[in-house]
């Protein structure tokens, strides 16, 4: 009676899926290979201590690194909706193959990229070529006429302090 080798994938209690491997180096992975790098360094010659703390400090600016640049991507999104929020009741004119001059009755925010209404057609924020303010539009305040500022009167003349005889 033949017995069947004992395969890799029959070894152990449960057969685990393939590691996908990470895309972006994070803290996780740094730590991963500090790990491995002290598991398998040589006893005979230890890894430097200042060498250590070095790539601590790498670890901890990479991750502040990513911080900010997370809290940039927040700031340029609210700064691009407002810019575009803002075309409201203005008059543009896009690029393309077909360019399209209008009034922007409505913002959508729905996609990647803020997509402006003129008319009825829906047109990409990035196709805006010109703006230009018009008064009367929708959304637009009149603003008032300044009347012309009344001119302003003349000094009253000042007698001269003579001196005593």
């Amino acid at each position: 009676m033949p017995i069947p080798p004992i395969g890799v994938a029959t070894a152990g209690a449960a057969a685990q899926p393939p590691r996908v491997p990470k895309k972006t180096l994070d803290g996780e992975v740094f730590l991963h290979l500090l790990v491995t790098q002290l598991a398998n360094q040589d006893p005979s010659s230890p890894m430097d201590t200042n060498e250590m703390i070095a790539q601590t400090t790498q670890l901890a600016s990479m991750e502040k690194l990513n911080m900010l640049s997370a809290t940039q991507d927040v700031a340029l999104g609210f700064q691009q909706r407002t810019a575009v929020a803002s075309l409201i009741g203005t008059e543009v004119t896009t690029g393309g193959d077909s360019p399209i001059t209008g009034i922007v009755t409505g913002v959508s925010f729905a996609g990647n990229e803020p997509q402006l209404t003129i008319g009825d057609q829906q047109v990409s924020y990035g196709n805006v070529l010109s703006i230009r303010q018009v008064s009367g539009s929708p959304g637009i305040p009149d603003l008032p006429e300044t009347p012309d500022a009344p001119e302003s009167p003349e000094p009253p003349e000042v007698p001269e302090i003579g001196t005593a005889a």
